[in-house]
Order: structure tokens, then sequence, then C-alpha cells
């Protein structure tokens, strides 16, 4: 059980010894931290000693790049739920200066202050005996109070008792330590990404621009038609939200850098034409990028920027349909099936049977998924099938319906021809709001007493199986609201392959529904049938037992109150 919101960890392995150490340190980290762990790199920093220990100016080599690599992808196997940042304030290349101006004798001329006040402070520093331990302790506590404004009265906690075991090994291993290899650093760094749900590949990147960058530090960041091919589209955070936690990230990471953040409408941005970009950060899937961004720059009269080539994560814990590499359309499609936003507040309906208002686009798999639900005991409610009914002769809806639009609608049995009916609101707003002012308030009445007999034999859960849910305003009589999304083009295949009709008459009844991107803004789960139907079965499943536990806990909230 974690003791700590938020800690900082001060390494002071020599960035020879330290690969072996980093997956077992950051796992001791994870066991007493519970959500952010800021990283301080100061190699050989000794504790304990006859003086205080003062932060100085570490210079940037290779190996330092490949411990910042090491570290997060060894954070996202040992400790995923850890939001863990590399500090990089006291890295400088020695030619390096700030603004013109000469930067400070130390890299803290007063402590930095962090977005999340550490609340504790680790080390994996070794004792040399037991009885050193409050010493080396309370030496601690003063170096990083001098580099970080931290919590009063900072708490720290030797992580070696817990690292003895790996001493053996770096005996075995230790080689004698040979000359850093410096890392070349740029004046002006330019970096380029969606940033979605920021992971630690993306920090991979981000730390190691910074590292390369002495003066400023330019990210061009995707946004409207760079999205338009992105897996899950729709549940990319809005640009701002990214823009918004890339600032504070880099702002933390290298407090000196001139950060610019701009937006990618074109895979190129502002790369191809600003002169004073050196350097240009790629992995090895964007390094055909960073060559089209050269290819650019030459042609408009402007020297080609270095390709720092770093290499991509690999995600221990992808699925079959997810990539090997640490990915945000990965992160995105573990949020299918998950509480993306809480319920409104729905004291107005009854607790049970809690009602799932589900939606989704033509061709989108909801039915289907209304099946699904079906199988695992919920109460469906055919809103389609309801829509039939209503037009029946002798009901509410099918005397209104004749008096607006015509009795030479009707078929020789007395019902109403829909497809005659289609024709005289098709393309007209007016009269088909005129129609489902009609039509849509009696199937409400409709869904209302199914639901209402479902509570009578003690139901749980009704899933309404509604396309036109949110037009209609039915969420009022939902607890929850699902909707299930497709890209546009598979649907279009879909419904050709479906229904018969052309691919033009496809998109112009998917164009005539609301987006997915409008109904995913007022979901509060989603859910996608683009992969095979296991894949659907699995999300079902886990958006089933997420919602039994919401259930359980407002069931007991009810009765406690």
């Amino acid at each position: 059980m974690a003791m700590f919101t938020t800690g900082i960890l001060v390494l002071t392995s020599p960035l020879n010894t330290l690969p072996l150490r980093i997956a077992p340190v950051l796992s001791s980290a994870a066991q007493l931290v519970e959500r952010t762990l800021y990283v301080h790199l100061h190699p050989g920093l000794i504790l304990g000693g006859g003086n205080q220990p003062r932060p100085v100016f570490i210079p940037p080599v290779v190996d330092l790049s490949t411990i910042i690599s090491r570290l997060y992808s060894n954070a996202a196997d040992v400790c995923g739920h850890l939001d863990v940042r590399v500090l990089l304030t006291n890295v400088r290349a020695q030619s390096a200066t700030s603004s013109g101006t000469t930067i400070p004798n130390g890299p803290f001329p007063r402590p930095q202050s962090l977005s999340h006040s550490p609340d504790v402070v680790l080390t994996d520093f070794p004792l040399q005996n037991p009885g050193q331990s409050n010493q080396v302790m309370q030496c601690l506590q003063s170096y990083t109070g001098h580099c970080y404004v931290c919590s009063p009265g900072l708490p720290s906690v030797l992580l070696h008792p817990q690292l003895m075991m790996l001493q053996e090994t770096e005996d075995a291993l230790k080689e004698p330590e040979e000359e850093a290899e410096p890392l070349e650093t740029y004046s002006d760094v330019v970096v380029g990404g969606t940033f979605d749900r920021l992971h630690g590949a993306h920090k991979t990147l981000l730390n190691i621009s910074c590292l390369l960058a002495n003066r400023r530090f330019l990210i061009g960041v995707c946004d409207k038609a760079m999205l338009k091919k992105k897996v899950l589209k729709e549940l990319v955070e809005p640009y701002s939200v990214r823009v918004q936690r890339l600032q504070e990230f880099v702002q933390e990471i290298k407090p000196s850098l001139q950060v610019e953040i701009v937006p990618l409408d074109d895979p190129y941005g502002v790369s191809v034409v600003d002169p004073l970009l050196q350097c240009i950060v790629v992995s090895e899937e964007t390094r055909k990028g960073g060559e089209a961004v050269n290819k650019k720059r030459i042609e408009n009269g402007l020297p080609a920027l270095v390709l720092h080539e770093i290499q991509l994560l690999k995600d221990a814990h992808h699925t079959e349909t997810e990539e090997e590499k640490i990915s945000s359309s990965s992160l995105r499609s573990r949020l299918l099936g998950t509480l993306l936003t809480p319920p409104k507040d729905t004291s107005h309906l009854a607790p049970l049977p809690y009602v799932i208002g589900l939606t989704g686009g033509s061709g989108s798999g909801k039915s289907s998924i209304a099946r699904r639900l079906e199988a695992l005991g919920a109460v469906r409610v055919d809103c389609d099938k309801l829509g039939h009914e209503v037009y029946q002769p002798d009901t509410a809806a099918h005397h209104r319906v004749l008096k607006e639009f015509g009795s030479d609608l009707l078929n020789e049995d007395k019902t109403i021809n829909r497809r005659a009916l289609g024709r005289k609101v098709f393309g007209n707003k007016e009269r088909l709001k005129a129609l489902t002012d009609i039509v849509w308030p009696e199937i409400a009445l409709l869904v209302k007493n199914i639901i209402s007999q479902a509570r009578e034999e003690g139901k749980q859960v009704c899933v309404l199986d509604a396309a036109v849910l949110l037009e209609a305003g039915w969420t009022d009589m939902t607890h929850e609201v699902w909707v299930t999304i497709i890209p546009e083009e598979e649907a279009v295949i879909r419904i050709t392959e479906r229904d018969g009709v052309t691919t033009e008459d496809a998109l112009r009844r998917l164009q005539s529904q609301w987006s997915n991107s409008q109904q995913v803004e007022r979901a509060n789960v989603v859910l996608s049938t683009l992969w095979e139907p296991e894949v659907t079965q699995k999300q079902v499943l886990k958006a089933w037992e997420l919602l039994q536990e919401r259930i359980t806990q407002r069931t007991k909230g009810d009765v406690s109150s």
C-alpha cells in the first residue's frame, strides 16, 4: 500500500552500473509512491560525508540518453500506474548559454517548483554501514530541498537495502569505467506528434529532445486534418488539453528552455520554414517523415536538419489487436468499455432497473452489442421495433400521421406506407420534425412501459437500443449513455453490403446522423466493433463487469442514505 502521493527519486549510481538497478529501484519506489515519481539524476553523488553535497551540472552524454530510455521503458513494465518524469534541470552542455546570458554556476539558484509537490524523497545511495542511515537521510533531505520545493519535513527512504542482491552481479560485471561519450547538442530542436495521453514513449521523445536542446524546443502537435486517420480518433484528447500537458511536462523537465508549441495541420508544419532549427528528433517509425522534412527544407533553400533517431519502446502488456510498441492508439483501445465520464444526476429515475441508453451510427454494430448485453442478463428494449408498433392502425400516432401527411399514405390493410411517408419528409427538415414530434413521444411511452414491467419483474438492467437516442432526447430515461463507433469508411462498407445501397447513399445516410464525435461527447462509455467478434465480446464483458460494480456501489449508497 503506497503511503505517499508524489516522490522524488535521487539516483546516485554511476551511469555504467545504473541500467541493472533501474527496474528494482522503480519497483521498490512504486510500493511507496502512488501517483507521480520525479527522477533526479546525480551519478556519483556522495551522501552523508563530511561536507553537505551541492547539486552540480552534469554533461549530456550518450549513456544518459540510454538511461532515460531505459527508465521510461522499465517504468511502463513495472509501475505503469505511476507518472514517471525524468528531470533535466541539472543537465547542461559546457558551452550552453541561456538567452544569451551565462548560466549560474549551479543548476538551482533557487529551489525549482514542481506541479506536484513531493512528499517523500527516495534514493539508491548505498550505505557503507547501518550507522550511517540517519546522517545519509538528513543529507538527502537537505540536498533535495536545495533543488526542489518540497513538503515541509520531507521524509526520506533509502532503497539500497532492497537492492543488496544486485551487488554481487554488479561487482561481477564491473569493468573499468571508460570516459563517457559526449552527446552532440543543438541550439534549436524540433519534434512532432499527436501526444495523446502522455505515455512513456512520448516522455522518452520529449526528454531526449530536451537533452539535445540548449536554447529552444519547438513541438508540433497534430490537429484536425492530421487526426483523420488515427485509430479511435474520437477518443483523442482535445488539442488544448494535449498542449497544456505538454507545457507542464517540458517546463518541469528543463525549465531553462524556450518552449514553443504549434498546431500541426500537415506533415511538415513550421519545420520546413524555420531557419533557426538544427535538429529534428524522430523514431524508427517516423524517420521517413524526418527525411521528407529535410527534402522540403532544401527545396526552400534551408539547411537540412540533423536527424536524431530514438528507438521505440516495447509494450510488454500489449494484446493481440494492439501494437507491439507503446502507443496512444493502444491506450485509447483500452478505454473502450470503461467509464469515460461519470453519469449525470439521475435522482429523478428509480435506481433499478439501471437503464443504459445504447446508440451509434448506422453500421456501427449497436444492435449486435445490445444482443450481447441481453445474453448477459439485460432486458433489451428495441426502439426500432417499437417505432414500427406506433404506426399500427388505431394508435394515436397512426391517426396524427394521417392527419398531418394525408390519407394517401394508407395501404390496403390500413397500415401506413412508410416508404411513401419517407419520400414526403426526405430532405425537408420542417416536415421531418413534424413527423418525429408525433412519433418519438409515442415510442418513449412504450419504452417507459417496458422499463416499468422490468422493474416489477425485478430486473437489474435495461438496455435501450436506440439509433436516435440523443436526437430524440431520450437520455432523460437513462442512467448512462453508451455509444458504439467505427470509422466512416468501415460503416460505408457495412451499409452497402447489408442494405444493397450505393456508396453515395450510405454516405448520405451517415451524414444525416450525428457524427461519432458528437455522440462520444455525450457518452459515458464507448465501444467499437471494428475488430473481430471476440474483441467486441471482451469489450462488452469488461463494460458489463464494471457496470455491475457501479450498480452495487449505487445500491449500497442508497441503502446507507
